[in-house]
């Protein structure tokens, strides 16, 4: 009798997480919630309902960010994104290599685990869970390490969310510089999209724009960290979908034909990008927040702090 109750509440409890996973699911698909809202929805299911699909989370995310990603490509014009890459290629570069510097040093004074700490370190400078996901194979980390890593990184885009755009406010900034420097000091595309979207249309293009070219070179930090790890045998994974982006650009730009429909893209696109963190929030339970550890979270807080200290700094006074 009491297996059988055991089994029958075990599966009512299913059909429960289930359901209100896919109300708040379709309620991120309306398109009536923000971006930071649906993250918050899926943050509060993690740790009160659960997620009752948490095994096919990352795929969906990896799938959906560049789907959502590409379709925004067809709300931008190629001049205004050169200038936008050339405006953030020395400050991309500056931050890039000064951050993952630090990040090295901040390991080795906290002891933190060697892969542990440069992936925190490379997933800070370059695009966050893209970046590990490319250096993962290349250090051969394995699965703590390289989830303690993803925890740190997906923790801090989860506050970039909230805090970028209410500084932004704060400090009256414009969405030019905005867009800039979300793009240079928040971690993840889905947050530095999120955060560019809620703060207007012209920091999301320069925004994306900075940030897929600053996701390039995950190429030549790969190469490096295989010189470092004396691992010259791992393929490069190199992000192609970032190419789909610039071919929906130019489209975009030349094909004024499409004008009729690039809306609807971009409107559907922004939508995809809600679910996206709708996803990214559900798959931080309290188990995964407790299994990062206090240093490596101290670790990525301090490397967090100096990128978007620095990139400000450069922003107002330099650029």
């Amino acid at each position: 009798m009491f297996p059988e109750n055991g089994i029958f509440n075990l599966e009512k409890h299913s059909k429960t997480q289930q359901i209100i996973f896919v109300s708040l699911l379709i309620f991120c698909l309306t398109g009536i919630i923000t971006p930071p809202i649906a993250l918050l929805l899926g943050l509060l299911v993690a740790n009160i309902s659960g997620h009752p699909w948490l095994h096919l989370n990352h795929k969906i995310i990896h799938v959906l960010l560049q789907v959502s990603v590409v379709g925004l490509g067809f709300g931008m014009n190629v001049s205004n994104a050169l200038l936008s890459g050339k405006e953030g290629f020395l400050l991309t570069v500056a931050t890039l290599f000064s951050t993952i510097l630090l990040g090295t040093l901040l390991g080795k004074w906290f002891k933190t685990d060697k892969k542990t700490s440069h992936l925190i370190s490379c997933g800070t400078a370059i695009c966050g869970g893209s970046a590990i996901a490319a250096i993962t194979p290349v250090i051969k980390s394995d699965e703590k390490q390289t989830s303690v890593a993803l925890g740190v990184i997906f923790i801090l885009n989860s506050i970039a969310l909230f805090l970028f755009p209410a500084i932004g406010h704060w400090l009256s900034l414009s969405q030019e510089d905005f867009g800039l420097w979300c793009a240079l000091a928040i971690h993840d595309t889905s947050s530095v999209v999120g955060a560019a979207n809620k703060y207007g249309s012209t920091a999301l293009q320069i925004a994306t724009t900075v940030k897929l070219a600053r996701a390039l070179w995950i190429i030549p930090v790969v190469l490096l960290t295989s010189f470092l790890f004396k691992n010259k045998t791992s393929k490069i994974k190199i992000p192609y979908f970032i190419g789909l982006f610039i071919l929906a650009m130019v489209l975009n730009t030349y094909v004024p034909q499409l004008t009729t429909v690039t809306p609807y893209i971009v409107a559907v696109a922004k939508i995809g990008l809600t679910v996206t963190l709708f996803f990214i929030g559900s798959g931080l339970s309290s188990s995964v927040l407790l299994a990062v550890g206090i240093k490596p979270l101290i670790q990525g807080i301090l490397l967090w702090g100096f990128i978007a200290s620095l990139s400000l700094i450069a922003i107002l006074y330099l650029n």
